[in-house]
Protein backbone atom coordinates (compact mmCIF):
# COMPACT_ATOMS: atom_id res chain seq x y z
CA UNK A 1 0.00 0.00 0.00
CA UNK A 2 1.43 3.38 -0.92
CA UNK A 3 1.33 5.75 2.34
CA UNK A 4 -0.53 8.05 -0.34
CA UNK A 5 -3.39 5.72 -0.17
CA UNK A 6 -2.77 5.14 3.27
CA UNK A 7 -2.94 8.52 4.85
CA UNK A 8 -5.70 9.42 2.60
CA UNK A 9 -7.97 6.34 4.00
CA UNK A 10 -6.76 7.65 7.37
CA UNK A 11 -8.06 10.96 6.70
CA UNK A 12 -10.90 9.53 5.18
CA UNK A 13 -11.22 7.39 8.68
CA UNK A 14 -10.66 10.48 10.98
CA UNK A 15 -13.52 12.20 9.55
CA UNK A 16 -15.90 9.83 9.27
CA UNK A 17 -15.54 8.99 13.12
CA UNK A 18 -15.39 12.13 14.09
CA UNK A 19 -19.02 12.73 12.33
CA UNK A 20 -21.18 12.53 15.08
CA UNK A 21 -22.93 9.26 14.81
CA UNK A 22 -24.54 6.59 17.37
CA UNK A 23 -21.13 5.58 18.58
CA UNK A 24 -20.19 9.22 19.41
CA UNK A 25 -23.07 9.90 21.16
CA UNK A 26 -22.96 6.69 23.13
CA UNK A 27 -19.67 7.73 24.23
CA UNK A 28 -20.77 11.12 25.39
CA UNK A 29 -23.43 9.59 27.12
CA UNK A 30 -21.35 7.25 29.03
CA UNK A 31 -18.97 10.32 30.02
CA UNK A 32 -21.88 12.26 31.10
CA UNK A 33 -22.78 9.19 33.36
CA UNK A 34 -19.33 7.16 34.24
CA UNK A 35 -16.92 9.75 33.58
CA UNK A 36 -14.59 9.76 29.99
CA UNK A 37 -12.04 6.53 31.31
CA UNK A 38 -14.94 4.75 32.03
CA UNK A 39 -16.73 5.07 28.31
CA UNK A 40 -13.78 3.97 26.35
CA UNK A 41 -15.36 0.52 27.52
CA UNK A 42 -17.93 1.35 25.30
CA UNK A 43 -15.42 2.61 22.96
CA UNK A 44 -13.69 -0.95 22.88
CA UNK A 45 -16.54 -3.21 22.39
CA UNK A 46 -17.28 -0.13 19.25
CA UNK A 47 -13.68 -1.23 17.87
CA UNK A 48 -14.30 -4.82 18.79
CA UNK A 49 -17.31 -4.85 16.57
CA UNK A 50 -15.38 -2.68 13.63
CA UNK A 51 -13.21 -5.25 13.30
CA UNK A 52 -16.09 -7.83 12.50
CA UNK A 53 -17.75 -5.18 9.92
CA UNK A 54 -14.80 -5.20 8.21
CA UNK A 55 -13.74 -9.25 8.05
CA UNK A 56 -17.21 -9.50 6.73
CA UNK A 57 -16.43 -6.97 4.04
CA UNK A 58 -13.27 -8.38 3.44
CA UNK A 59 -14.70 -12.02 2.73
CA UNK A 60 -15.55 -10.59 -0.69
CA UNK A 61 -12.51 -8.90 -1.34
CA UNK A 62 -11.23 -11.12 -4.23
CA UNK A 63 -14.05 -10.66 -6.53
CA UNK A 64 -14.13 -6.75 -6.13
CA UNK A 65 -10.36 -6.77 -7.12
CA UNK A 66 -10.41 -9.28 -10.31
CA UNK A 67 -13.40 -6.91 -11.97
CA UNK A 68 -13.04 -4.64 -14.70
CA UNK A 69 -12.02 -1.22 -15.03
CA UNK A 70 -15.53 -0.24 -15.18
CA UNK A 71 -16.72 -1.97 -12.14
CA UNK A 72 -13.96 0.20 -10.00
CA UNK A 73 -15.28 3.21 -11.26
CA UNK A 74 -18.56 2.80 -10.13
CA UNK A 75 -17.46 1.42 -7.19
CA UNK A 76 -15.36 4.89 -6.57
CA UNK A 77 -18.90 6.72 -7.79
CA UNK A 78 -20.55 4.95 -4.93
CA UNK A 79 -18.04 5.76 -2.29
CA UNK A 80 -17.38 9.27 -3.28
CA UNK A 81 -21.39 9.82 -3.77
CA UNK A 82 -21.26 8.62 -0.37
CA UNK A 83 -18.89 10.84 1.52
CA UNK A 84 -20.53 13.62 -0.08
CA UNK A 85 -23.71 12.49 0.89
CA UNK A 86 -22.66 12.41 4.37
CA UNK A 87 -21.04 15.92 4.01
CA UNK A 88 -24.31 17.21 2.96
CA UNK A 89 -26.21 15.46 5.77
CA UNK A 90 -23.62 16.97 8.19
CA UNK A 91 -23.77 20.60 6.69
CA UNK A 92 -27.73 20.83 7.04
CA UNK A 93 -27.99 19.58 10.62
CA UNK A 94 -28.84 21.84 12.77
CA UNK A 95 -28.72 18.99 15.67
CA UNK A 96 -26.25 20.21 18.93
CA UNK A 97 -24.07 17.63 19.01
CA UNK A 98 -24.12 17.17 23.23
CA UNK A 99 -28.11 18.19 23.22
CA UNK A 100 -28.75 14.85 21.52
CA UNK A 101 -26.88 12.74 23.23
CA UNK A 102 -28.93 9.85 24.37
CA UNK A 103 -29.57 8.72 28.09
CA UNK A 104 -28.32 5.24 28.43
CA UNK A 105 -29.87 3.45 31.11
CA UNK A 106 -27.64 1.63 33.74
CA UNK A 107 -24.14 3.07 32.28
CA UNK A 108 -24.40 4.70 35.91
CA UNK A 109 -22.96 1.65 37.45
CA UNK A 110 -19.11 1.99 37.59
CA UNK A 111 -18.88 -1.95 37.73
CA UNK A 112 -21.00 -3.03 34.19
CA UNK A 113 -18.00 -3.42 32.37
CA UNK A 114 -19.75 -6.16 29.91
CA UNK A 115 -22.72 -3.63 29.74
CA UNK A 116 -20.59 -0.77 28.15
CA UNK A 117 -18.66 -3.12 26.36
CA UNK A 118 -22.08 -4.88 25.23
CA UNK A 119 -23.47 -1.64 24.43
CA UNK A 120 -20.22 -0.43 21.80
CA UNK A 121 -20.49 -3.61 19.99
CA UNK A 122 -24.20 -3.29 19.69
CA UNK A 123 -23.65 0.15 18.07
CA UNK A 124 -21.22 -0.94 15.69
CA UNK A 125 -22.94 -3.81 14.15
CA UNK A 126 -26.00 -2.21 13.58
CA UNK A 127 -24.65 1.18 13.07
CA UNK A 128 -25.01 1.82 9.19
CA UNK A 129 -22.18 4.35 8.52
CA UNK A 130 -19.65 1.92 9.53
CA UNK A 131 -21.17 -0.86 7.11
CA UNK A 132 -21.76 1.34 4.36
CA UNK A 133 -17.92 2.51 4.85
CA UNK A 134 -16.22 -0.72 4.90
CA UNK A 135 -18.43 -1.87 1.91
CA UNK A 136 -18.40 0.98 -0.91
CA UNK A 137 -14.62 2.88 0.67
CA UNK A 138 -12.86 -0.05 1.97
CA UNK A 139 -11.89 -2.00 -1.04
CA UNK A 140 -10.33 0.59 -3.10
CA UNK A 141 -7.61 0.89 -0.40
CA UNK A 142 -6.45 -2.51 -0.73
CA UNK A 143 -3.55 -3.09 -3.58
CA UNK A 144 -3.78 -5.83 -5.73
CA UNK A 145 -1.46 -8.80 -5.53
CA UNK A 146 -0.14 -7.63 -2.06
CA UNK A 147 -0.66 -9.68 1.24
CA UNK A 148 -4.41 -8.74 1.70
CA UNK A 149 -4.64 -10.02 5.78
CA UNK A 150 -1.66 -7.54 6.26
CA UNK A 151 -3.44 -4.90 4.52
CA UNK A 152 -6.51 -5.64 6.58
CA UNK A 153 -5.07 -5.05 9.40
CA UNK A 154 -2.94 -1.67 8.92
CA UNK A 155 -6.23 -0.85 8.03
CA UNK A 156 -8.87 -1.85 9.89
CA UNK A 157 -6.56 -1.07 13.08
CA UNK A 158 -6.44 2.38 11.57
CA UNK A 159 -9.97 3.12 11.54
CA UNK A 160 -10.42 1.47 14.78
CA UNK A 161 -7.58 3.42 16.56
CA UNK A 162 -9.32 7.00 14.26
CA UNK A 163 -12.67 5.88 16.32
CA UNK A 164 -10.82 5.75 19.97
CA UNK A 165 -9.10 9.18 19.10
CA UNK A 166 -12.49 10.74 18.55
CA UNK A 167 -14.39 9.09 21.26
CA UNK A 168 -11.93 9.94 23.29
CA UNK A 169 -12.07 14.02 22.15
CA UNK A 170 -15.92 14.05 22.42
CA UNK A 171 -16.10 12.44 25.66
CA UNK A 172 -13.30 14.63 27.90
CA UNK A 173 -14.81 17.54 25.55
CA UNK A 174 -18.47 16.47 26.93
CA UNK A 175 -17.77 16.57 30.14
CA UNK A 176 -15.74 20.08 30.09
CA UNK A 177 -18.06 21.89 28.10
CA UNK A 178 -21.36 20.29 27.63
CA UNK A 179 -23.08 23.56 27.45
CA UNK A 180 -21.08 25.36 25.34
CA UNK A 181 -21.42 23.04 23.03
CA UNK A 182 -25.53 23.13 23.53
CA UNK A 183 -25.53 26.28 21.60
CA UNK A 184 -27.44 25.99 18.05
CA UNK A 185 -24.39 28.63 16.67
CA UNK A 186 -21.27 26.76 17.52
CA UNK A 187 -22.97 23.06 16.59
CA UNK A 188 -23.84 24.64 13.18
CA UNK A 189 -20.41 25.79 13.07
CA UNK A 190 -19.03 22.65 13.88
CA UNK A 191 -21.82 20.77 11.32
CA UNK A 192 -20.59 22.86 8.40
CA UNK A 193 -17.10 22.50 8.52
CA UNK A 194 -17.20 18.77 8.97
CA UNK A 195 -19.70 18.75 6.36
CA UNK A 196 -17.42 20.42 3.81
CA UNK A 197 -14.56 18.68 4.76
CA UNK A 198 -16.50 15.28 3.87
CA UNK A 199 -17.51 16.84 0.32
CA UNK A 200 -14.07 17.81 -0.45
CA UNK A 201 -12.36 14.40 0.34
CA UNK A 202 -15.47 12.56 -1.56
CA UNK A 203 -14.75 14.59 -4.46
CA UNK A 204 -10.86 13.51 -3.58
CA UNK A 205 -11.53 9.88 -3.89
CA UNK A 206 -12.23 10.13 -8.02
CA UNK A 207 -8.57 10.81 -8.09
CA UNK A 208 -7.92 7.21 -6.83
CA UNK A 209 -6.55 4.93 -10.02
CA UNK A 210 -6.92 0.68 -9.92
CA UNK A 211 -3.92 -1.10 -10.49
CA UNK A 212 -6.16 -3.76 -11.45
CA UNK A 213 -7.47 -2.03 -14.39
Amino acid sequence: MHLSNWLLFCSVALLVTFSPGPAVLLAISNAIAVGPRRAMISSMGNGFGLFIISGVAMAGMGVVLATSATAFMLLKLAGALYLVFLGIKQWRSKTSVVAAAPVVQGAANPNSFWKLFRQGLTVALTNPKAILFFSALFPQFITPGEPVAIQFTVLTTSFVACAMLAHLFYANLARLLKTQLATPGRARLFNRICGGAFVLLGLSLLRLRSKAA
